[in-house]
């Protein structure tokens, strides 16, 4: 089956390196396009059996399962560029998350499907968020699963939770990774540490912690009464921490939705809702 990636910006490369090294997808499987073409000829430098074409067009026409790796306000004008190539042989699959699988079933005739996923995916791990269409049937369902399965741990969700959810598996990289240079950062400027030997151990440390909760050896609070012995010196960084960290995630997700509320108008007005 041919599948068709429109974007090779960040989030389109990291899905196309993942399918190929993961060995969910071959070489001579893909067709990929981008706007600006240099970046999708630079993937095939380092994957010559991948197929580049010129355009989106090019891509619907050749490919039954198409990504749309683009920014949400762009979706909407590709997709009336591209209305007479949609077929009902199609399986659509939006990346972006303010534009409803809803939405997109009312201006193409395919299947649709929206798949949210994480940096951490290219390490064939993390999760990916799917929503599948009205339209779409179980064995396309089913391929795209176990597509995602090879680099993720695939999650359906409902449009609720869809922000959310993202702000979690999506978001939380770069909020976490955020965190861990103030971390790193505060260490090398209140000590005589150096900022190499301080981002080693932080990166060993939060390697062996993420492998802790892999293999269910603690959970988050066992974790933390591990570790924090009382009367201890952990507990007195906890307790900094209770004190200086009271609402900072609550307004983080208060922004995310501010910010996810304002695009959803924005496509709502493209979309005609």
């Amino acid at each position: 089956m041919k599948i068709g990636v429109i974007g090779t910006g960040n989030m389109g490369r990291i899905l196309i390196e993942a399918f190929l090294e993961s060995g969910a997808v071959k070489e001579d499987e893909l067709i990929i396009t981008n706007r600006t073409l240099k970046k999708a000829l630079d993937i095939k430098q380092t994957y010559s059996g991948v197929c580049v074409v010129a355009s989106a067009e090019e891509v619907v026409q050749r490919a039954t399962i198409v990504f749309l790796c683009v920014k949400p306000l762009d979706i909407h004008p590709l997709l009336q560029r591209l209305s007479s190539f949609w077929t009902k042989k199609h399986c659509l699959i939006s990346i972006t998350s303010p534009i409803s699988v809803e939405q997109l079933e009312a201006v193409v005739p395919c299947q649709v499907v929206r798949v949210i996923p994480s940096i951490t995916n290219r390490a064939f791990a993390g999760s990916t968020l799917i929503t599948v269409g009205k339209r779409c049937s179980l064995q396309c369902r089913n391929y795209i699963e176990t597509l995602f399965r090879h680099i993720s741990t695939p999650s359906y969700i409902d449009d609720e939770i869809t922000r959310i959810a993202s702000d979690i598996a999506s978001c939380g990289p770069a909020f976490f990774s955020y965190l861990l240079q103030r971390f790193i950062d505060a260490a090398v400027a209140k000590t005589a540490i150096t900022k190499e030997q301080a981002t080693a151990l932080t990166t060993d440390m939060i390697i062996g912690l993420g492998e802790l909760l892999k293999h269910n050896l603690y959970t988050l609070p066992t974790l933390q009464e591990k570790v924090c012995v009382k009367g201890g010196i952990t507990g007195e960084g906890i307790a900094v921490l209770e004190k200086e960290m009271k609402g900072v995630f609550e307004e983080v997700f208060d922004k995310t939705h501010e910010k996810f509320k304002d695009d959803i108008e924005k496509v709502k007005k493209q979309f005609g809702c």
